[in-house]
């Protein structure tokens, strides 16, 4: 008798196909917009056919919405795992705020702003983005404030974080046309100084 075939269970047959339609989706979104992102070129893209995506996501606003925020998830774990050990040479506070930046200035935030460009004048997309906006935007929130080990029971400590969120979010659209990788070094390292003197002098972080 030959030997006996391994075959990969089925939840986990999904899992990927699920994770590779999610990732194929972005990259589609951020490269191509949302004109140009159909479910068949990301079933292409992700390898598995067009009926195998729409098993998974029935419409093309379910697949797009839920690749956005499953890649929000991801960076947000890729980025505690960068920091879980920091190189002693420069700050944590400005670690965190480039990891912030970088956040934004990837093709995930392409992605997004693709999404929010064409929600604009869709209504039917607009009613599903504008939820998942708000997910995404507490994935990286809670991320910031795990990360700075921020009180956010102090007065300000929210508002620090939001403006860090804000002012990263900022730097990665000027990064879209034109590599501004320079600039955005030096208001990084300047943010970082400001940042870890308006924490410590209202006392935002536990201590």
């Amino acid at each position: 008798m030959g030997e006996p075939v391994l075959r990969e269970p089925r939840q986990e047959r999904s899992r990927v196909t699920r994770q590779r339609l999610l990732e194929a989706a972005v990259s589609c979104l951020a490269e191509l917009g949302w004109a140009g992102s159909t479910v068949g070129l990301v079933a292409h893209r992700a390898g598995v056919s067009r009926g195998a995506a729409q098993h998974h996501f029935p419409t093309r606003e379910e697949l797009f919405g839920a690749a956005v925020e499953y890649m929000a998830e991801i960076r947000s774990a890729e980025i505690r795992a960068r920091l879980a050990q920091p190189p002693s040479a420069v700050s944590r506070t400005e670690l965190v705020v480039d990891a912030m930046v970088q956040m934004y200035a990837g093709p995930l935030f392409r992605a997004a702003l693709q999404l929010w460009a064409a929600a604009s004048s869709d209504a039917a997309l607009k009613e599903r983005v504008v939820p998942l906006e708000v997910r995404v935007g507490r994935v990286a929130h809670r991320t910031a404030v795990e990360l700075l080990e921020v009180d956010e029971s102090k007065p300000g400590a929210r508002e620090a974080v939001q403006a860090t969120l804000d002012l990263a979010r900022g730097l990665g659209l000027a990064n879209l046309l034109t590599d501004d990788g320079k600039r955005r070094a030096r208001v990084v390292r300047e943010w970082a100084r400001m940042l870890d003197r308006e924490l410590a002098e209202a006392g935002t972080r536990p201590g």
